[in-house]
């Protein structure tokens, strides 16, 4: 009885008051975008960011903002950080982080074109073979990389 009767108060509380009382009742995310690119010779981008902890390097990508979908806040970060467009763009996982409250979408892709253009948050990129990853990649993205790589050339023999 007790729970019918706070639906039936919940129904009837205007939207704003539903609004506020969720976002004081649920737990927050941030949201971010990734991906393992590719290039013509099978090679992975990774970029050395000057503001990411540990060693600073890492797959591209970075927060989504408001209204934004997935995708176009990928398509927009390497835009912004390093001039590169992509192409072939598929969702390969998602992945929700306790500690950092964060959730992270990672696609996968080829790169259209190559670049050389920074962004000051980025020292620097390259290419990496997936089977030559940097040893100061965090093991998860390594991992990631890994599957990726796998899972794509099975899909495409």
């Amino acid at each position: 009885m007790f729970k019918d009767l706070a639906g039936a108060i919940w129904r009837r509380t205007p939207a704003i008051l539903k609004r506020w009382g969720m976002r004081f009742t649920q737990t927050r995310f941030t949201v971010t975008a990734g991906a393992i690119i590719t290039n013509s010779e099978g090679r992975v981008l990774l970029l050395h960011h000057r503001f990411r902890p540990g060693s600073g390097w890492g797959i591209p990508g970075g927060f989504i903002k408001r209204g934004e979908q997935p995708d176009q806040a990928l398509r927009r970060e390497l835009r912004e950080e390093v001039g590169l467009e992509i192409e072939d763009l598929t969702l390969f996982k998602t992945r929700a982080f306790r500690k950092a409250r964060q959730v992270e979408i990672i696609f996968r892709c080829r790169a259209r074109g190559e670049t050389e253009q920074l962004s000051f948050e980025i020292k620097r990129l390259a290419w990496f073979d997936p089977q030559e990853l940097p040893k100061a990649l965090p093991p998860d993205q390594a991992e990631l990389i890994k599957l990726a790589v796998a899972d794509g050339a099975e899909t495409h023999d």
